[in-house]
C-alpha cells in the first residue's frame, strides 16, 4: 500500500525576485524553495537583507510589479496557483485564509481608521454574511482575546492613540479575525522593548494554538526560533543555505553559515565574553560573488565553492544544504 505525504499549505519552487536600480538590478530572492505543512512553525532565518521579508511579500504578491520582477517555477497556497490567481480572488485570500502580521504596525495601520474599525472591515471582507455591528462586536471581541485592556473603549482610538506593543496586538487580531490556514510573521518584535517582545510571541503562539494555523515566522532572534519553530529556513544573500528540523539544526547544523550564525549567539554555558562574530560583510546583491555566496566569509572554503554554486540538497532526515561538503560542518 502506497502512504501518500499531504500537500504542503504553501509550496515555493525557484522563487525569484529582482529590482533594477542606478547601480544594477539587485538579486534580492535568487532561486528560494520551501514548504510548508499544514499546522506547523517554521521559522526564516538570516542577516538583515538576506530575503526573508522579500520572500514573505510575494507569497502574497505584496510587491509593486514593476519595478519588482517577480518569477517562479511554482508559488501554491493550498495547491492553487497565486501566480495565476485573478486579483479578487487573491483580495479573498489576503487577511482570510492567509494572515500577515506586518513588521512595522504603524505604517500597516491606517492612520485616519478607528482601530475597531480596520479590525471589522477585515471581518466584512471575508466573512458578507455579518452585518456591521456584529463586525464591530467581533473586532471587540478579537482585542480582548489579544490582551488589549478595555477592549470596548480601545477600539474606538485611532493608531496613534496605542503603544508600539499594543499596536501589535492589533495586528495580530486582525490577521487572526477569519480563522487563518497560514500566517505569516514578519519580524513581529522589531523596535519592541524584551518584555513587549515576550508578549508578542506568547501572543502568536497562542493565535497559532487557537487557530490551527500554520505560522512562517521571519526572524533574526534565534532564541525565539529555538522556543517556537519546528522547522528552520536559514536564508543567506537571497538563498537558502539550509533547512531542518528545529533541534537538528542547533545540535547539529550542516552549513558553514549556520555554524556561523549559532557561534555569534552570547551563552549562558561558557566562561567567556567574547562574541564570535561571522568574519565580513554579506555581498552586494547587484554584484554577488560567483560559486557559492557565502564562499568570501566561509572557513571552509576552496576553490570548488568559488567556482560552482552549489545546489540545496537532500540529506535525509528532513534537512537539506546547499554546501559542497555539509559532512565536514559541525560538531
Amino acid at each position: 500500500m502506497t502512504v501518500h505525504e499531504p500537500e504542503p499549505l504553501l509550496r515555493i519552487e525557484g522563487l525569484h525576485v529582482e529590482f533594477p536600480t542606478e547601480d544594477g538590478v539587485v538579486h534580492a530572492v535568487d532561486g528560494v524553495s520551501m514548504e510548508v505543512n499544514p499546522g506547523e512553525i517554521v521559522a526564516v532565518v538570516g542577516e538583515s537583507g538576506s530575503g526573508k521579508s522579500v520572500t514573505a511579500m510575494s507569497v502574497l504578491r505584496l510587491l509593486r510589479e514593476p519595478p519588482a520582477r517577480v518569477r517562479a517555477d511554482a508559488l501554491t497556497f493550498r495547491g492553487q496557483d497565486l501566480r495565476a490567481m485573478p486579483p479578487r480572488r487573491l483580495r479573498a485570500v489576503r487577511g482570510g485564509p492567509v494572515g500577515m502580521i506586518f513588521q512595522d504596525p504603524m505604517t500597516a495601520l491606517n492612520p485616519v481608521m478607528t482601530i475597531g474599525d480596520q479590525i471589522a472591515e477585515a471581518v466584512l471582507l471575508h466573512q458578507e454574511r455579518r452585518d456591521r455591528r456584529a463586525a464591530q462586536a467581533r473586532a471587540v471581541e478579537l482585542l480582548e482575546l489579544v490582551g488589549v485592556p478595555d477592549p470596548g473603549q480601545r477600539a474606538r482610538q485611532y493608531p496613534h492613540e496605542f503603544s508600539g506593543g499594543m499596536r501589535q496586538r492589533a495586528m495580530i487580531a486582525m490577521a487572526i479575525a477569519n480563522d487563518p490556514d497560514l500566517i505569516i510573521a514578519d519580524e513581529p518584535t522589531t523596535a519592541l522593548d524584551v518584555t513587549i517582545q515576550a508578549q508578542v510571541l506568547d501572543l502568536i503562539q497562542k493565535a497559532q494554538a487557537e487557530t490551527g494555523a500554520a505560522t512562517v515566522l521571519i526572524t533574526h532572534d534565534l532564541g525565539v526560533v529555538a522556543e517556537l519553530a519546528d522547522r528552520v529556513v536559514v536564508m543567506y544573500a537571497g538563498r537558502v543555505m539550509e533547512t531542518a528540523g528545529v533541534e537538528d539544526l542547533f545540535v547539529r547544523p550542516r552549513h558553514p553559515y549556520t555554524v556561523g550564525l549559532l557561534a555569534s549567539l552570547p551563552r549562558m554555558d561558557t566562561d567567556t565574553d567574547a562574541l564570535d562574530p561571522i568574519p565580513g560583510n554579506p555581498p552586494n546583491m547587484s554584484n554577488p560573488p560567483p560559486g557559492c555566496p557565502f564562499h568570501p566569509r566561509c572557513p571552509l572554503a576552496r576553490e570548488r565553492c568559488r567556482a560552482e554554486r552549489p545546489a540545496l540538497l537532500d540529506l535525509g532526515g528532513g534537512r537539506r544544504s546547499a554546501c559542497h561538503f555539509p559532512e565536514e560542518v559541525g560538531p
